[in-house]
């Protein structure tokens, strides 16, 4: 039975979606975005570009061409209410309704919920909506903090002190966010991120992935929406134990145990960026959504239909032995324009070189006009290369980024034994 799937975003991790969805010859794709993706758009038999928070438009689309169900990619539709207009008019949704996606859209609403549920794995922390309040505090703290704004920053809107910023520059962006922040101690470790399928009561985990956010070789430089990623052929990291892997797994549990509990049932990719501390996995954040790279890693990976799975959680029945992914390890690298993040040359040509049949592409913020591809004001494309080792996995992903010509960047170090290594090294002086 053909099934008709609007997929909502324009990104790589929207591409990538739209890839494993359209493996399954069941499937119809339907895509909003708010620029022309050449690699989503050759996939769908209808495009709407649109800006995803238009929800009127969205909404009018799905409903006009018969989508079966949506899923959504981007977090700002999220915070519009996307889900909960679409399920009013008939068309589930993975992605989870307004007061749920609060995981992600307020800072505040998690760490109280994690606080007052009990949920380990909460950092000490403080809330402010009061810029003198904060500022106080911030002067009084015998330590580093994190300097968390209230609400969306697409992951870039996080400060740390003692690596961002000294005391007197947390003080001068405290004071630039209006006081409205959370501020938390200073975690220490290695991050890593763990996403899980949900259906508003299971959870099915996905394979550890280790992001870049850094904009620099050697996680130097201002922080990005992510450089790349990579992943491990067992699925884990290396310095991430089983038992550290279990406590994450079950942090997340709980929140979707809490969340259903408390009259918000949770749908959709649930996604736990946590820093593997001297004294176990720690929360950073959650997101309500599949992260950009790290959805183009374990979708790459997928051999399970993705739209089967999506009808599971959409009824409630979703079991891990119906969800599969191919044991190998992966290694995302984002091409981004020169001067990116601060000053990123738009329209500026790019040409692509050879690609291995180990090697996918994904196409992020690029326009394409008369044939040639042109970088516009975010990440460009991506490649993740797939190999029976992490050394073989970066390669395929080295050698295809490094064929990209035109004033376009890539981290090289990303999935790399050295800079492996130094994380491994890293953990165990905590450790």
């Amino acid at each position: 039975m053909t099934m008709k799937v609007l997929v909502v975003g324009g990104g790589g991790r929207e591409h990538a979606i739209a890839c494993a969805l359209s493996r399954s010859e069941e499937v119809v794709l339907l895509s909003v975005m708010p620029k022309h993706n050449p690699g989503i758009a050759s996939l769908s038999s209808d495009v709407l570009i649109e800006k995803e928070t238009n929800i009127p438009a969205v909404v009018d689309f799905a409903v006009s061409r018969g989508a079966d169900y949506a899923v959504i990619g981007p977090e700002a539709p999220l915070e519009a209410g996307i889900v909960d207009r679409l399920e009013k008019r008939g068309i589930p949704c993975i992605g989870p309704i307004l007061k749920a996606a609060m995981l992600e859209t307020d800072k505040a609403f998690c760490r109280e919920m994690m606080h007052r549920h009990g949920i380990a794995g909460c950092p000490h922390y403080r809330t402010f909506y009061d810029a003198d309040d904060a500022i106080r505090f911030i002067r009084n703290y015998d330590g580093d903090l994190a300097i968390k704004p209230i609400g969306l920053t697409g992951g870039k809107g996080v400060r740390i002190m003692g690596e961002h910023l000294d005391r007197e520059g947390a003080v001068s962006y405290v004071r630039s966010l209006e006081g409205r922040v959370v501020l938390e101690e200073r975690l220490i470790g290695e991050e890593f991120t763990l996403q899980a399928f949900v259906d508003g009561k299971h959870i099915v985990p996905m394979p550890l992935v280790q992001d870049h956010k850094r904009a620099f070789e050697g996680d130097l430089g201002p922080n990005t929406g992510g450089m790349g990623a990579y992943s491990m052929s067992d699925h884990s990291l290396p310095f991430v134990t089983a038992s550290d892997r279990t406590k994450a797994f079950e942090i997340m549990k709980e929140v979707v145990k809490v969340m259903g509990e408390s009259g918000t049932p949770y749908r959709g990719v649930l996604y736990g960026q946590f820093m593997n501390t001297a004294r176990g996995p720690m929360v950073i954040e959650f997101n309500a959504r599949f992260g950009d790279p790290e959805a183009m890693n374990v979708l790459s990976l997928l051999e399970s239909d993705l739209s089967s799975i999506i009808t599971r959680m959409i009824s409630g029945s979703l079991s891990e032995k119906e969800v599969k992914f191919a044991r190998k390890a992966t290694v995302c690298k984002y091409i981004v324009p020169e001067g990116y993040p601060d000053a990123p040359r738009t329209g500026e040509p790019v040409v692509l070189g050879d690609n291995t049949p180990d090697t996918l592409l994904y196409y992020a913020n690029v326009e394409e006009r008369e044939g040639t591809l042109y970088t516009q004001s975010s990440r460009t494309l991506a490649f993740v290369g797939i190999g029976d080792t992490l050394d073989a996995a970066e390669h395929s992903a080295e050698s295809a980024a490094r064929s990209v010509k035109g004033r376009v960047r890539y981290r090289r170090d990303i999935g790399t034994a050295a800079l492996l290594q130094k994380r491994i090294s890293h953990m165990k002086e905590l450790r």
